[in-house]
């Protein structure tokens, strides 16, 4: 199954971090460009331990929904949302959030382990386009969110 990680130091405490990331407006803003929408579950605000949220977005020209869970919490150091129904066999995307210097700024961690449907054609999608898509796609996410996260008010 494959897994990719991804690190970004932001500069913002852990708490803003956290919170920003579990915002539902602020990932469709990240992804704008997929149109992605939350179409049920909880579509704006924060979410919490327990909360589901389906994600309607077009992909490789074709639309698709996921619904995902946040199963583990612990604010304000880790999350974790996985697929309850959606296009892949398996997805798990663990959120670790650590303070890094005098508590300013924070390393922020994604761990994903995933696998597309159909066997073996999924695992050949996998290797040759999905690992890398994916994970530019979560790039740009929390290249988005630390933008949003360090904006400072004008004044």
């Amino acid at each position: 199954m494959p897994r990719f990680e991804v690190t970004t130091l932001v500069q913002a405490p852990p708490p803003a971090v956290f919170d920003a990331s579990l915002s539902v407006d602020l990932h469709t803003s990240a992804f704008a460009h997929t149109g992605e929408q939350a179409v049920a579950g909880v579509t704006s605000g924060r979410l919490a331990l327990g909360d589901q949220v389906t994600w309607r977005a077009r992909h490789f020209g074709l639309t698709w929904h996921l619904t995902s869970t946040i199963s583990a919490c612990t604010r304000p150091a880790y999350f974790v949302d996985e697929q309850v129904t959606g296009p892949f066999r398996r997805w798990h995307h663990a959120h670790t959030f650590e303070a890094t210097g005098d508590g300013a700024a924070t390393l922020m961690t994604d761990v994903v382990d995933f696998a597309a449907p159909l066997p073996p054609l999924g695992r050949l999608a996998e290797i040759l386009v999905l690992k890398r898509y994916l994970t530019r796609l979560i790039v740009r996410r929390n290249a988005h969110l630390a933008a949003v996260v360090t904006r400072r008010p004008a004044g």
